[in-house]
């Protein structure tokens, strides 16, 4: 196996024996040749689209199954093995359709023509022909290149598919990824085709957020400021993880009336703000320390867990018995609900002894998205043009577990008292408990939501621009942000699309990005690695 498509990379430059996540050799093996199948399908997608053929239960496939490619999302050998299988499927599917409309339907790479075996060592074997060195380059930079752009629309995907599941579509968004997946099995694209691609990659995931906005404040409401408990109340108890804030309602429905109560962990915290799930009286607070949260790990708690999306590292033998998957995620010998019924949830929760008494460990406000902040947009720019506020940080992205990450708490504990910190997604782990005190009535620490919810923050930097009448460039607001896996690459390239300069990024700089690369990066937008909490609030502050 190689793979390096995570932060946590082994020694920086890639996983050869099993992955710092925990996935193996044959997991790891099956997911190249996963995406080897969709190179395939999106070959014949792809020639479809010239004939007007657009084939709804491919696209929807393709965002699904490089979602199940993600870190963290699918461990599992049999479901790559179904996955894999289907995707020639709907290929070959589709190559029938091309040559009923008078196409050629024939392709050069090996890609178009890939026969699947049938047994899991068998396809195993054929995996490690496909691995991600084997894509065709003219050159180290062309080859980075490819890797950017294939991680990026992982990110890409797995917006998109959380925004169908929410009745949210757009066929520009299967078109590229279809395009992107092609151009990556051939030969014939340049360095210049190929940055193109990757800065296109960025504009498709604006749209893809833009997406999931829509459906999760459509069905669920505008989020609103809300203060939620870190702790617990007595009583029977489920905790629900991830992104998946429709998963959440129906067990908020099923367990209604039951005495359960339903916390929350990692970035399903933001949940809290949106008025059509927090009218549920059960719907109690968030649970876990920030060890626990920023380690994904909560042996303690007394209740089934639900996972619904790529939040658990390294998945142990000790919550085989009361953990729960749903949708893409899959571990062996972990419980997997396919159908959506939360029946086993329920009666195992019921069955356990929850919680014997209250627990308080203070609670965070939560629900900043952009209707909110921008709601007190004039309160904001009098206190900015009455020197009380003098700057703004995003730090945000995704949290990890190697060492290096405290730099995020140290920084926002040294943010002075005169700047606010906006922030999203699982980073904020690091901190979000801090209580940093107002400016003017407005709370210096803003949780905007999710990783998703860069779409918000991207909304606000804009509106703040405008409001001043400058770039958003020329804002006095900096990013400071944190990567881990691939739906941090794809809002970082949705950054750079937006032409936004001087990303701080850390704790590492991409393995995947060779130095040509990075300079040209560099060069463009001055994105930096990160140095000390100290050194850069120098650097940007001046002082």
């Amino acid at each position: 196996m190689f793979c390096y498509q995570c932060e946590q990379a082994a020694k920086g430059t890639g996983c050869t024996i099993v992955g710092v996540c925990g996935k193996n050799h044959e997991v790891a093996t099956l997911q190249d040749l996963l995406v080897h199948a969709l190179q395939g399908l999106a070959i014949y997608a792809e020639e479809a689209g010239k004939y007007g053929i657009s084939d709804a239960e491919a696209n929807i496939f393709t965002c699904e199954a490089l979602f199940a490619t993600l870190t963290n999302v699918d461990f599992d050998p049999e479901r790559f093995k179904g996955l894999i299988h289907r995707a020639v499927q709907l290929r070959q599917k589709l190559e029938k359709a091309v040559k009923g409309k008078g196409g050629e339907g024939k392709h050069p790479e090996p890609a178009a023509g890939f026969i699947p075996a049938n047994s899991i060592e068998e396809l195993v074997n054929q995996g490690e022909l496909f691995g991600i060195k084997s894509y065709p380059a003219a050159s180290e930079d062309i080859l980075s290149l490819k890797h950017i752009l294939l991680y990026g629309m992982k990110g890409v995907a797995a917006y998109a598919d959380h925004a169908n599941i929410l009745g949210q579509q757009d066929e520009d968004i299967y078109a590229f990824l279809h395009r992107g997946l092609a151009a990556i099995a051939r030969t014939e694209r340049s360095a210049e085709h190929m940055y193109d691609m990757v800065m296109q990659c960025g504009k498709m995931n604006l749209r893809a957020m833009e997406l999931l906005d829509a459906g999760n404040t459509g069905a669920y409401g505008q989020p609103t400021p809300t203060r939620v408990p870190l702790g617990a109340k007595k009583g029977k108890a489920i905790l629900v993880s991830g992104h998946d804030l429709l998963d959440l309602e129906r067990i908020l429905k099923l367990s209604e009336g039951t005495g359960i109560n339903v916390y929350t962990h990692g970035e399903m915290l933001p949940t809290h703000g949106y008025p059509q799930l927090k009218k549920y009286p059960h719907f109690y607070g968030h649970y876990g320390t920030a060890w626990q949260n920023q380690h994904k790990e909560f042996p303690d708690f007394p209740g089934p867990i639900v996972m619904t999306t790529n939040c658990l590292q390294k998945p142990r033998e000790a919550y085989a018995g009361h953990i729960y998957t749903t949708g893409l995620v899959g571990w062996p010998g972990i419980t997997h609900i396919a159908d959506k019924d939360f029946s086993p949830v329920i009666d195992q929760a019921l069955a356990m002894e929850g919680f014997t008494g209250d627990v308080d460990h203070g609670s965070v406000t939560t629900g900043f998205g952009r209707h909110a902040i921008l709601g007190a947009v004039d309160k904001i720019i009098g206190a900015v043009k009455s020197n009380k506020i003098r700057h703004f940080f995003l730090v945000a992205g995704c949290d990890g577990a190697r060492p290096g990450r405290n730099y995020y708490t140290q920084f926002v504990e040294q943010v002075p008292e005169d700047c606010l910190v906006l922030t999203l997604a699982c980073g904020k782990f690091r901190f979000f408990d801090m209580k940093l005190g107002e400016i003017e009535g407005i709370p210096r620490l803003l949780d905007v939501g999710q990783c998703n919810d860069a779409y918000s923050a991207i909304k606000v930097a804009i509106a703040l621009a405008e409001a001043f009448g400058c770039g958003v460039n020329d804002l006095p607001l900096s990013y400071i942000i944190t990567w881990y896996e691939q739906k941090a690459v794809a809002i970082l390239l949705t950054m750079l699309y937006l032409g936004l300069r001087d990303i701080r990024l850390g704790p590492t700089l991409p393995a995947f990005v060779s130095p040509n690369i990075l300079r040209i990066l560099v060069d463009k937008f001055n994105i930096q690695p990160i140095s000390t909490p100290e050194e850069d609030l120098r650097a940007i502050l001046g002082a």
